[in-house]
């Protein structure tokens, strides 16, 4: 049997000292791999410095900053590894985390992984994505402690974006990563597009590493908040949620979480990101049906997992 080839991409806009060490973790890791960073035009020295510290990493660097989409296909492209790997520069993944992804990969049916993501206090912070009928996507039992692994009852749409790791042929089959999204959100898009196209999820929960989480936009800022907004309205667009038998579901459950965002934040950035990302979305293109939708999440538990509850 011949081993995959392992493409590993790593989109940076700055923040060195945690791009060190995650590139530290991979360069732990148990099976051969190639490492592509994609420098998405960083306002520090980090082309400099990865070419110093790591000089085997490959490096693609873009002359503007186009956004987190945008980079890892820059990536995609500029390899050529049977499995692609993206893995955020926040990620500090065990020596097995590669092999174990790897391994989802011997059902020819499988197109994406998803890896077992913890918070640095222990307690899960991913185990992929879900998506409920309006096409919201929630992460699988995050704030939860890892023996809940094992009850995990939610069905697996996708990876959550942090590490995600993807046949090259389904990326093929489908397209990539949306660059008409910035950040947040694009995963979600293509784990529904490989949902519709017939391309089955592997959750593996031995491929462990720990997520920063927040490190690149931070957690909570307006930033996130309206680019997380914007990802929401483009999606609702692209995917004519809003033409649907579950629209008043989903404007009712925007509507809300726009109202609680902007109490809580003193802010409309939630609001302004959903507006700008309508408004892109226009004239998208998507399949008419999903395969791996959750049918359990409905609207109140749609709600709290919304709202963070």
């Amino acid at each position: 049997m011949i081993s995959p080839t392992i493409d590993v991409i790593v989109p940076v806009h700055g923040k060195w000292q945690i791009t060190r060490e995650a590139l530290r973790s991979l360069r732990s890791q148990t099976v051969p791999h190639r490492v592509i960073l994609v420098d998405d035009k960083s306002p520090d020295d980090t082309l400099d410095r990865v070419g110093t510290e790591f000089p085997e990493v490959d490096v693609v660097a873009l002359e503007r900053n186009r956004g987190f989409a945008a980079a890892c296909n820059a990536g995609i492209d500029a390899g050529s590894g049977s499995i692609v790997v993206l893995f955020n520069n926040d990620v500090d993944a065990e020596p097995e985390m590669l092999e174990r992804l790897a391994e989802a990969f011997v059902d020819p049916r499988v197109g994406s992984a998803t890896g077992l993501l913890l918070q640095p206090n222990g307690l899960i912070d991913a185990f992929g994505i879900a998506s409920d009928a309006t096409l919201s996507g929630f992460v699988r039992l995050h704030g939860r402690p890892e023996a809940a692994v094992a009850g995990q009852l939610d069905r697996l749409l996708g990876p959550y974006g942090a590490v995600a790791a993807y046949r090259r042929s389904a990326l093929d089959d489908v397209g990539m990563l949306d660059e008409g999204i910035f950040m947040y959100g694009e995963e979600l898009d293509l784990a529904l597009r490989l949902s519709a196209a017939g391309w089955r999820p592997a959750a593996v929960a031995d491929a462990r590493a720990v997520h920063l989480g927040g490190a690149t936009a931070g957690r909570g800022s307006a930033t996130q908040r309206q680019r997380a907004g914007f990802g929401r309205g483009y999606l609702m667009r692209a995917w004519r949620v809003h033409r649907g038998k579950h629209a008043l579901w989903a404007i009712g459950v925007e509507i809300l979480v726009c109202v609680a965002d902007a109490v809580i934040h003193r802010d409309l950035a939630a609001f302004r990101g959903r507006r700008a990302g309508w408004r892109a979305g226009r004239g998208v293109a998507r399949p008419p049906a999903v395969p791996d939708i959750e049918p359990s999440i409905g609207v109140v538990r749609s709600i709290r997992l919304r709202l963070g509850s």
